[in-house]
């Protein structure tokens, strides 16, 4: 094995092997939603670095999926390209989790996978950092999670034939580094790496390591550089957001406040706070509850209990209680709006007993959570939890499915039918027809709309709920306006507060709704037509939704038949018999107007000669 620190001193020169300044033209901007990535090379050659093609798996939490981004930016800035496809890849690169053991096992599947198919590898993330020396990683190079920024000379050497590792660093990755966004509307903004906390069944801090905080000014410095680049949602990303600032003698509340003072007015640019424990927000519940009714902050926090049991919480080394947690739901549920908080459970935990496992049960009961990640416990190698008597397997399954059917059993949006809410569209739904859009609190709405809708905010009229979102009907799409007062009378019902940033107070903080205050006098509003003209303009948007939905809808199942075909489970010459329902529509549509016209021509044509 040579180690690139290695190469380097080697090779008497400070630079890197193959050491190029990066491509100005090959910058890569964020990928727009369901865009493909541009090829800068039809026919690479191995011997001409910044000219082969790289596919990215990465497996994880969102610091993972930024760390990602990160990466691919880098690689496209250097003239690489970009593939979903790993079969047209030159080298795979796998960004690893460790925090379940399917995780890893699904990172072992893909390693062989890719050494069978003789793939140069590059892996990265918290499996390599945590766990450097496995059987799996032998002959493979190496990235480690604070040596992102140096992607580009790991993957030049392995193409080169090396095998080069990079795992030791004290200082953070820049946040300026370029970026190719898995959705160019969101940005993922890591403000932290690592944890404060020993949770005994816990790995990622073997590989995260203590507590590093970004500072303020370099976080303020990334969010007003991508809401210049049209990013519409800011999620805040680490280990644990609560506890950010507390190596640099800050807090969180502080960098929110000034995080928010750089959004966009209107809302048109939502900030996601991310997950956080309870130890590091108990001190600071009214401010964060403060910045979560924020107009530009969504009232959403994912706060992990783990479990409803004060004993088993010792024996995870949790650092708070039961009742702690409770307060911290509580207390926000009081005083913020609209409210969702997200937790997470972990089932069959070492020692649990049936009467832990009803306490869980019962929590779960009281507060009817929208969003609970149920996990069973595996038992992570080094971890002391790792060395713990086991509960059997069947008996942690069957625990599993039991909270799982309690939490499905409730129906957290009911309710909701025929409410108009503000939401914020940044995706395609998975069933390629609906776009994504999330309300101040989160929910997720799903709206039949046309793709320039995407990044819009919009008001929207929910139709329907369903367990895990929402459907809408858009009524209006959300422009600027200096008038406020025309803001009130296109809706006089909806408090002015949630809808305008109010900067009174510092950070644009008010503890009760005051009236409008927007900077310069311009608040966001409702995008309307005249009233001799609104039928008319719902009736084109109207069109425009069944347009866009044809087309994402054919769309989808092309690329559903496609993958069918590549796994082999439809033959190709079955495909050319089949034509899906919406290509026989547009076939009809087609054939019908093409008779109409022909019938109009043909009547035309009689008619002139009649009247000669």
């Amino acid at each position: 094995m040579e180690d690139i620190e290695d190469l380097l001193a080697g090779s008497g020169s400070a630079t890197p092997p193959g050491f190029r300044l990066p491509l100005a033209a090959a910058v890569g901007v964020g990928v727009g939603v369901g865009s493909k990535r541009n090829k800068l090379s039809s026919s690479p050659s191995p011997a001409i670095p910044g000219t082969q093609t790289i596919y990215i798996k990465t497996f994880g939490c969102s610091h993972n999926q930024s760390d990602s981004e990160y990466m691919a930016g880098q690689l496209s800035a250097f003239g690489y390209s970009l593939s979903d496809n790993p079969d047209q890849a030159d080298l795979w690169l796998i960004n690893t989790c460790t925090v379940k053991s399917p995780s890893q096992s699904a990172m072992d599947t893909i390693i062989t996978k890719g050494k069978s198919s003789n793939k140069p590898l590059v892996v990265a993330g918290c499996v390599p950092q945590g766990s450097r020396y496995l059987k799996e990683l032998e002959g493979i190079s190496i990235v480690g999670v604070q040596q992102i920024d140096r992607v580009v000379e790991i993957v030049e050497e392995t193409l080169k034939g090396h095998e080069v590792r990079l795992l030791t660093r004290k200082t953070l990755p820049a946040l300026d580094l370029p970026k190719v966004r898995k959705n160019k509307f969101v940005e993922i903004l890591p403000i932290n790496v690592g944890c404060l906390g020993a949770c005994t069944y816990c790995k990622t801090k073997h590989a995260r390591g203590h507590l590093g905080s970004y500072t303020i000014d370099s976080l303020v410095g990334r969010v007003k550089s991508v809401i210049s680049n049209g990013v519409k949602e800011i999620w805040l990303s680490s280990e644990d957001t609560g506890a950010y600032g507390r190596d640099i003698g800050v807090n969180l509340p502080t960098l929110l406040k000034a995080l928010v003072e750089e959004l966009p007015a209107d809302a048109s640019t939502m900030l996601r706070i991310g997950m956080t424990n309870p130890p590091y927000i108990l001190e600071h519940l009214k401010e964060i509850a403060e910045i979560l009714r924020h107009p530009c902050v969504y009232s959403f926090l994912h706060v992990p209990v783990q479990s409803g049991s004060d004993t088993v919480l010792t024996a995870m080394n949790r650092e708070y209680t039961v009742s702690e947690f409770r307060t911290v739901v509580d207390t926000l549920t009081e005083l913020v709006p609209e409210m969702q908080i997200a937790t997470d459970i972990i089932c069959g935990f070492p020692g649990e007993t049936d009467e832990d496992f009803v306490q869980t049960v019962d929590l779960v009961k009281d507060y009817k959570f929208p969003q609970v990640h149920i996990s069973q416990f595996y038992p992570r190698p080094g971890t002391p939890a790792a060395r713990m008597k086991k509960v059997p397997s069947n008996v942690v399954k069957r625990r599993s499915r039991e909270l799982t059917n309690v939490f499905e059993s409730f129906t957290p949006y009911s309710g909701m039918e025929g409410k108009v809410e503000r939401i914020w569209i940044t995706d395609i739904a998975s069933d390629g027809i609906h776009l994504v859009g999330h309300t101040k609190g989160y929910i997720q709405v799903l709206v039949l709309a046309p793709d320039h809708m995407l990044g819009a905010s919009a008001m929207a009229k929910i139709t329907s709920v369903g367990r895990w979102s929402v459907f809408g009907e858009v009524i209006e799409t959300i422009d600027h306006v200096s008038d406020s007062k025309a803001l009130n009378k296109l809706v006089p019902d909806r408090d002015l507060h949630s809808l305008c940033v109010n900067p009174a107070k510092p950070g644009g903080f008010s503890e009760e709704p005051e009236s409008c205050a927007c900077g310069s006098d311009i608040c966001c509003s409702i995008d309307k037509s005249d009233a001799s003209r609104g039928n008319a303009v719902q009736q084109n948007q109207s069109n425009r939704n069944l347009v866009g939905w044809i087309l994402r809808k054919r769309e989808h199942l092309h690329k559903k038949v496609e993958s069918e075909l590549a796994s082999g489970s439809v033959k190709k010459h079955e495909r050319k018999m089949k034509w899906d329902f919406v290509d026989k529509v547009l076939l009809g549509g087609i054939s019908i107007s093409i008779f109409t016209i022909i019938a109009l021509v043909a009547a035309l044509a009689f008619r002139v000669i009649w009247s000669q």
